[in-house]
């Protein structure tokens, strides 16, 4: 049986309402994944080189990665907002009001950089030591000079983050891969010297992060303003707010950017937790959610193909055929993610042996991949890809209010019982990741059947 006869629902879409095709599919999804692949082979690159500065330090970065990820989801959440009305002006046809609307999207992003930046560098201190009152001095030292660096890159990651949901509106992902490629070789490169030559600790993984960065957002914004390009940014339509077009992409951003900032902050509040859990917990939870990040890519990937083809169709006004990428697209990402997932188990026992920890840390990494892993593969797909497919129709408030009960209600209490009640750490923590998956994806396909979505507009 063919790509297509798995995944193509019945009745197939006339090809003269289908937006993108299996080859088309096929150009989008490969860059992005090898992006994903690239940032998070840094990302274990950090990890593991950190690792050899003591566990206190990659103890201390990885509790601050959970504060840092709370702002790089609010600038992807505000990229996505503008990525989704750029969309459904391409669908519509309207490349004026696509221009705009990216345009606009750079300001939004570079107005809440700046106000993140600012309060980073004012109240960070004293949020870390709200947050990890219990862990021991090294750790918070490694803490605040992460914290402090990395904040830095806010603006650039906002842009970068804008510029590269533009392309990806287009389907120009070849793009956005390449820039991530030289900015990932920048961040590698710099973390070698910073951590071995060096010898500088946390800071040395945290300016080669910032100066990468801001490489990236330079030469993806000088793409952005090509206009040859089907959409691009235009310099007075950037510099200057235009209240209704920024009031329809905050209509998409707000609702997502509360979500993912209340997802990260959940991740913030069980931080706090796992910090009580001892030295060892602490670094295999930081491990371990870097190959999370790795299994979790194909997923992740999966989710701006959602955005440019359901956006589209409905920006054209054809929900049905939103209807039947978002099925197809379903189908592809549960093929793709429990294919990906399994060869991200398999290659565990030759990732494991690079990073210098003791035999528990190790013990406490592979259960916890394990437990990710198997739901990873076969629920994500349904409460990751789907939720994106609803969000690019304008399905803003359900994707809120579930992520709500799910994320912060749910998994919140379940990590508090089964972690601290039950005494089971953070393989408890893992367990109530993955229920609070579970229940996500059933809302998720319930919503979908309704269809209820169909009514949302948005442009």
């Amino acid at each position: 049986m063919t790509l297509s006869g798995l995944i193509d629902p019945r009745p197939v879409l006339p090809i003269e309402r289908q937006r993108m095709t299996n080859k088309t599919l096929r150009a989008m999804i490969v860059p992005l994944l090898i992006e994903q692949l690239l940032q998070l082979v840094v990302g274990i690159a950090d990890t593991m080189m950190v690792s050899y500065a003591g566990e206190a330090t990659v103890s201390g970065v990885s509790l601050d990665t959970m504060i840092y990820t709370v702002f790089i989801y609010l600038f992807t959440a505000s990229a996505t907002g503008a990525a989704v009305i750029v969309s459904q002006y391409i669908g519509r046809g309207d490349r004026d009001k696509a221009v705009t609307a990216a345009s606009q999207g750079f300001h939004i992003a570079a107005a809440v950089s700046v106000i993140c930046l600012v309060l980073t560098l004012l109240f960070g201190n004293a949020m870390l030591g709200a947050l990890y009152s219990h862990v021991d001095g090294g750790v918070m030292s490694a803490c605040q000079v992460y914290l402090r660096i990395v904040a830095l890159s806010f603006p650039a990651n906002a842009i970068y983050n804008a510029g590269a949901a533009l392309y990806r509106s287009m389907g120009k992902t070849r793009v956005t891969m390449r820039v991530s490629a030289a900015m990932n070789l920048i961040n590698v490169v710099g973390n070698a010297i910073g951590v071995f030559a060096l010898k500088a600790g946390a800071a040395g993984v945290a300016w080669p992060t910032t100066i990468s960065w801001w490489f990236a957002a330079i030469v993806m914004t000088a793409l952005c303003f090509n206009e040859k390009n089907e959409v691009c940014v235009r310099l007075g339509d950037m510099l200057r707010p235009q209240r209704e077009m920024a009031g329809r992409i905050l209509r998409i951003a707000a609702p997502n950017a509360a979500e993912q900032v209340l997802f990260q902050l959940a991740k913030v509040v069980l931080g706090s937790l796992i910090a009580t859990f001892g030295t060892s917990q602490i670094a295999a939870n930081g491990i371990g959610q870097t190959l999370w990040s790795l299994a979790a890519c194909m997923c992740t990937s999966m989710s701006p193909v959602f955005i440019t083809a359901v956006g589209q169709c409905m920006g054209a006004g054809d929900a049905d055929a939103a209807a039947w990428y978002m099925r197809k697209l379903t189908r592809l990402s549960l093929l793709l993610s429990a294919a990906w997932n399994a060869l991200v188990l398999l290659l565990v026992p030759a990732i494991l042996p690079l990073y210098a920890v003791t035999e528990e840390t190790r013990h406490f990494i592979w259960v916890i991949v394990i437990i990710h892993n198997i739901f990873a593969g076969l629920v994500q797909p349904f409460a990751m890809p789907l939720s994106s497919g609803l969000r690019a129709a304008g399905d803003m408030q359900f994707s809120l209010w579930s992520s709500l009960l799910c994320t912060v209600v749910v998994r919140t209490a379940l990590s508090f019982l089964l972690g601290l009640g039950l005494h089971m750490g953070i393989v408890g923590i893992a367990w109530a990741m993955v229920l609070d998956w579970c229940l996500k994806a059933v809302l998720d396909v319930i919503r979908f059947g309704s269809g209820k979505w169909r009514a949302k507009k948005v442009i």
